[in-house]
């Protein structure tokens, strides 16, 4: 691990033994954002390659994780949560369209959920956002983007829930 990404994960780990809560991951989000104004922690980020999922650092104690993500082509995410997560996206490079919902109809093991829209905004390099738990979003991409996310628990394998905006 670069002495960067190594440097960024002790912090986020500091700040978060300080205050795991949503104050806590705002003072990540800025963090963050510093780091994605640092070409070598952009470099160290990513110099896997083109992976489209790589994680960066996992902590032992907290259980959060730090990822790159690497998108070649434009790709749109159906609405999601996190379940029992919250994640930080940080744009790298690139640019990722967000929009926010809330659920209007809860789905169910038969049937879809349903979403409004409630927001749009773009991410743009060095820029970060905070969704924390139960938050709806979707992120699109109409070109190659390169981020950093950060999820307060591992999602992979997580069963998620289909749900269709209205």
């Amino acid at each position: 691990m670069s002495a960067e990404i190594e440097r960024f994960s002790q912090d986020v780990h500091d700040i978060l033994v300080a205050d795991p809560g949503p104050a806590g991951r705002e003072r990540v989000r800025s963090r963050l954002e510093e780091a994605l104004r640092d070409a070598a922690f952009k470099a160290a980020s990513f110099d896997g390659g083109a992976s489209q999922r790589r994680v960066l650092y996992h902590d032992p104690q907290l259980g959060f994780l730090i990822l790159a993500h690497v998108f070649l082509e434009a790709r749109r995410t159906a609405p999601h949560d996190h379940g029992p997560s919250w994640a930080i996206y940080g744009q790298a490079e690139g640019e990722t369209l967000m929009d926010e919902w809330e659920v209007v109809e809860k789905a169910s093991e038969d049937r879809a959920g349903k979403v409004r829209l409630t927001r749009s905004y773009p991410l743009v390099p060095g820029k970060a956002h905070v969704y924390n738990e139960g938050v709806f979003h979707s992120p699109r991409r109409n070109g190659p983007a390169k981020l950093i996310r950060i999820e307060g628990q591992s999602t992979e394998g997580l069963e998620r829930a289909v749900y269709e905006p209205i």
